[in-house]
């Protein structure tokens, strides 16, 4: 297929916005995937700031940075990714190249503990204060369940009412896939 899959197309957004260096946010941790991914791409110099709201996701995203000794440029938060002004140092305020988000659930977790519109909805108008210009938010929403149909409906909205002149908006997915496959939104600030 010459057609990028969801999670290789949303790494080529993240790295074409941050590199060696850049200051970037893994807004669900899940099982450390992206923060291990997001730690080699910015290297020693750059800072990962990561967010969840579940223990065992810190856990295994520790665990996962700790199995490949990247956790030197990563700081963790056990907390709501509508958290993150607050939680990240004012310094970094302005020049956040890049931040993921996997809505739903955690891979291998309570299937009961789930994003919600509205703290996800909170964390973009944070994170849009925090982006450096053409820094990028990609969101993965995974919408084959009640509430990430409703997260799903609530983002779409949000997103495409965003100022063309303050934000370029994308959507990529596959349309032809059975299952509610999942899609991302990309978010660029101006």
């Amino acid at each position: 297929m010459n057609l990028q899959g969801i999670l290789p197309f949303a790494r080529t957004l993240l790295e074409a916005a941050a590199s060696d260096g850049s200051a970037v946010i893994d807004a669900t941790c899940g099982n450390g995937n992206d923060t291990l991914h997001l730690s080699r791409m910015v290297g020693k110099r750059g800072r990962v700031f990561g967010f969840d709201i579940q223990e065992l996701a810190i856990q295994n995203t520790t665990r996962r940075l700790l199995e490949e000794q990247a956790l030197d440029n990563v700081t963790l938060f056990h907390a709501g990714h509508h958290t993150m002004k607050s939680a990240i140092p004012v310094e970094y305020h302005g020049s956040i190249k890049a931040a993921i988000f996997n809505l739903g659930y955690l891979p291998g977790g309570n299937k009961e503990i789930v994003t919600q519109s509205d703290s996800t909805i909170e964390a973009l108008e944070q994170l849009y204060d925090l982006l450096a210009p053409g820094g990028i938010a990609v969101l993965v929403i995974y919408h084959g369940h009640e509430q990430g149909k409703k997260e799903r409906d609530t983002v779409l909205k949000y997103a495409s009412q965003l100022d063309q002149q303050k934000a370029h908006v994308l959507q990529y997915g596959f349309i032809n896939q059975k299952n509610s496959p999942p899609f991302i939104v990309a978010i660029e600030k101006r």
